[in-house]
């Protein structure tokens, strides 16, 4: 039947090889990938991914090549789910081999829960300046502040996901839609006629002034996709506010609807938190004769007003603050020694890999510890 062989398949011994040799290869495979494609776009591509695509360079199209990260991870966790229960149950005797499997399944689940839930953010700021929010590494969104009250500023932030796949755009805070007329993921721009650039089609703010081409995307470490893009603002009746140019390379543009002021502008997502957090000191040593960093590390006020909690932290190299299901690592510093840079990172499932590791560590020494026992008694009574 069917159903006997599907079992047959999902419990066999073969598969969980066969899973374990692909893990290997596909590692292999993305380790020499990210030299060309860069750790990000690897990551997307091959390991957080169901098939590996791959297509001749400049080629519109793309042929299935690989089983990717997520496909190869499923069927290994359907493979120990199902061979746990047919061969070993909850069977006494077994009670290593059930923590160890327990162990594995967890470090599958976690893996899983991390790429999923998981959020790495920046924190940079300058001595005695507070905030209350990190920035994203590569994220982008559109950001609409109603300035008219200087005391109470609104903001209605559109993300770059938004911005590429949808033509049109609202929102019941804004007296205005969105038209997105063209989105670039990443671009240059010149204040001059260049060879490759052209004249953006604006009507309004900086835009009229500036030329601008689309780039490939950025795939090094240290370098980031900086998008463009043409919106035209739409009254509610339909009429044409005017078209604009937004840049993360361009300063915030003010512009006036129904006599209230907004402010926009492109820039990197941010992820605001109840509590805020003071630069009051940076620290930066070097070994001595050397520019080579021996310690750096931040004083910082913590202030949450949701609990009336004040108090002042230090945050350096592999000791971070961990607060508010989110951990601060000391991560880099301005070239004055005046600022900082915190890297945030939200990780539901962090514990996940270090009980994973203990339980199938534990199972093993269980189920070792189960057939010794009884062979040292045995051996104690001849």
């Amino acid at each position: 039947m069917l159903l006997d062989h599907l079992i047959n398949f999902f419990t066999s011994l073969k598969l969980t090889v066969v899973c374990l040799v692909l893990g290997m290869v596909l590692v292999f495979i993305g380790t020499l990938a990210q030299v060309e494609m860069g750790l990000y776009q690897a990551q997307a591509e091959i390991f957080r991914s169901f098939i590996i695509f791959w297509g001749p360079k400049g080629a519109s199209w793309k042929i299935p090549v690989f089983p990717g990260g997520y496909l190869i991870g499923g069927v290994l966790l359907i493979n120990l789910v199902s061979a746990h229960y047919r061969r070993f149950g909850f069977r006494r005797d077994k009670a290593g081999i059930i923590i160890t499997h327990f162990g594995l399944i967890l470090l599958l689940l976690g893996q899983l829960a991390t790429d999923l839930l998981s959020r790495e953010s920046n924190l940079h700021f300058r001595l005695n300046e507070v905030k209350n929010y990190s920035e994203a590494d590569r994220a982008w969104e559109l950001a609409l502040i109603d300035v008219t009250d200087p005391q109470d500023n609104r903001v209605v932030a559109i993300p770059d996901s938004v911005l590429a796949s949808e033509p049109g755009v609202s929102n019941p805070a804004l007296p205005f839609s969105l038209k997105v007329k063209e989105y670039l993921p990443n671009s240059s721009l010149s204040d001059t006629a260049q060879p490759g650039y052209q004249k953006a089609a604006v009507t309004a703010g900086f835009g009229p002034q500036i030329w601008y081409r689309a780039e490939p995307k950025a795939t090094k470490m240290d370098a980031r996709d900086v998008p463009n893009a043409l919106i035209e603002f739409l009254s509610p009746a339909g009429q044409s506010l005017g078209t604009w140019l937004f840049s993360g390379n361009l300063h915030p543009q003010t512009f006036v609807v129904s006599n209230r002021t907004f402010e926009a502008s492109l820039r990197l997502g941010r992820y605001y938190q109840p509590f805020s957090l003071q630069l009051l000191k940076f620290e930066h040593d070097v070994y001595p004769g050397t520019d080579i960093p021996k310690n750096f590390a931040s004083r910082v006020r913590m202030h949450n007003p949701e609990n009336a909690e004040t108090r002042e932290v230090k945050i350096r190299m592999n000791e971070p603050l961990r607060y508010g299901g989110l951990t601060f690592y000391q991560a880099s510093f301005d070239a004055d020694d005046q600022g900082s840079v915190l890297q945030v990172v939200r990780n539901p499932g962090w514990i996940t890999p270090y009980v994973g590791c203990l339980l199938v560590g534990g199972g093993l020494v269980v189920q070792f510890l189960m057939h010794l026992i009884p062979f040292l008694q045995r051996k104690l009574r001849t």
